[in-house]
């Protein structure tokens, strides 16, 4: 990991004000910057297309500057908050600090309580970007909208009282591209299984009602190797809710299969009334269905058998990681090589990403590295020398890298200025074929 007063090269994630993207996931939820005027320009930059109902740089902001430095800035922030309820129809306000803020050490507490008392919806995070990356404060985020807003709905919403509804936290909106497809899959998949599904953010959940429901939830998902964790420990203590974790992104049907009949495990621990011979036969019913296109791909495996990729690198976050590397080894038979975690993972989670990796397979060793420094990687990337077409699966950064290696190119991670995702997902069975798609087309495309 490079020292403190080093550069990172090629970052794959924002500081800790990039979270303010969680904020635009949730259906007319608003974040107010308590910032200088670039944290939303940059945070717009690096996710692309992602302004949302508020997002990036059209997020409304103190523009923090030199005299409030001297004299404070939260008068500006009082008339800011009153602005934004004149101008925008919102159901909740979650005001983020940016470093200025965190530096002056502005009280913006104390001037969001006073809209709080009034009975106004409006959260506030503290999210200096010195502090942390954005993977970190998207659990500062949810924790203080659970705190500070969900608690005021509990008596209404009584602790574990809906004993098939479980609470979601998987894909983090925006700095995961596939997040909104992910989540509708994650959703539609649980829902097989006949659970209620919270998955709080993104056009398929039901907006600050849905939040409001959080401790009405029987159980957590948390589907991450490390982020997100905070939040349903906090949930834990908060509710008494256990949570079935999974530790990386499900993939395909070996990994889909391996998530849905753990969580029907854990949801009989939970004495959660789920009818297991109905959801058995779901789970059957989608494994017969992609397994029918796997089916169907074996002519054209044959015809281009020589064509096609047979190693792969990828730079993502840990859950892509170790997800992709279990999906490509034993559904496509595309090897993973040297592959890269670039989320900054906390030190405490590494020997079981490494541990979850390993049990890809008792045959190949995959080398994993972490390395913040995605220019480090390209450069071990680099001096990597494999027989046979290759495949790099990362993100914008890498289009070049893969260029100068001869290999294939798929941008799969942020930022992704040459990839255009809506509602893909790279989730569940259906994720596994799209994934397959994308691939085998990228390598297709070298025969036009």
């Amino acid at each position: 990991m490079p020292a403190l007063n080093e550069m990172i090269e090629q970052p794959r994630f924002s500081c800790a004000i990039g979270a303010l993207q969680s904020v635009v996931a949730i259906p007319r939820a608003v974040p107010i910057l308590h910032s200088g005027p670039g944290c939303g320009d940059m945070v717009s930059g690096f996710f692309e297309r992602s302004k949302g109902y508020a997002g990036g740089d059209t997020s409304p902001c103190t523009n923090f500057n030199e005299k409030d430095v001297v004299f404070g800035g939260s008068e500006k922030l009082r008339k800011i908050i009153k602005n934004t309820y004149k101008v925008l129809d919102t159901d909740l306000q979650v005001v983020l600090t940016g470093c200025t803020g965190g530096i002056v050490g502005d009280d913006i507490e104390s001037v969001v309580q006073e809209f709080q008392d009034a009975g106004k919806p409006i959260v506030s995070v503290d999210t200096p970007g010195f502090k942390c990356n954005n993977y970190v404060s998207h659990s500062h985020v949810v924790k203080a909208i659970i705190d500070q807003y969900v608690s005021l709905y509990e008596e209404d919403n009584k602790t574990r009282s809906d004993r098939k509804l479980v609470n979601l936290f998987a894909s983090i909106p925006y700095q995961d591209p596939f997040w909104k497809g992910n989540l509708r899959e994650y959703k539609r998949l649980l829902e097989g299984l006949g659970l209620k599904v919270n998955v709080l953010f993104g056009p398929d959940s039901g907006g600050v009602t849905e939040w409001q429901t959080i401790p009405k939830a029987n159980f957590n998902i948390l589907v991450s190797p490390w982020y997100g964790k905070p939040i349903t420990d906090h949930l834990k203590r908060l509710y008494g809710q256990e949570t079935y974790w999974f530790h990386s992104v499900p993939i395909g049907a070996n990994e889909t299969e391996k998530f849905l009949e753990g969580v029907l495990d854990f949801a009989a621990l939970q004495k959660a009334d789920i009818d297991r011979k109905k959801a058995e036969a779901f789970i059957k019913h989608e494994t017969d269905r992609y397994y029918e296109e796997i089916d169907n791909l074996a002519t054209f495996l044959l015809e281009f058998r020589y064509g096609l990729p047979r190693y792969a690198h990828i730079l993502h976050d840990a859950g892509y990681v170790v997800g992709m590397s279990k999906f490509l080894l034993h559904e496509t038979g595309v090897v993973p090589k040297e592959v890269f975690v670039v989320d900054n993972t906390p030190e405490k989670y590494r020997e079981q990403i490494e541990k979850d990796l390993a049990s890809t397979s008792d045959k190949r060793t995959i080398p994993v590295f972490f390395e913040a420094d995605a220019g480090e990687a390209q450069e071990t990337i680099k001096q990597a020398d494999h027989k046979g077409r290759g495949i790099i699966l990362g993100s914008g950064w890498d289009k070049s890298l893969a260029k100068e290696k001869n290999c294939d190119f798929l941008s799969v991670a942020v930022p992704s200025p040459v990839r255009l995702v809506l509602t893909t997902n790279y989730v569940g069975f259906s994720g596994g074929l799209r994934l397959i798609e994308d691939i085998y087309q990228t390598a297709l495309h070298t025969y036009g």
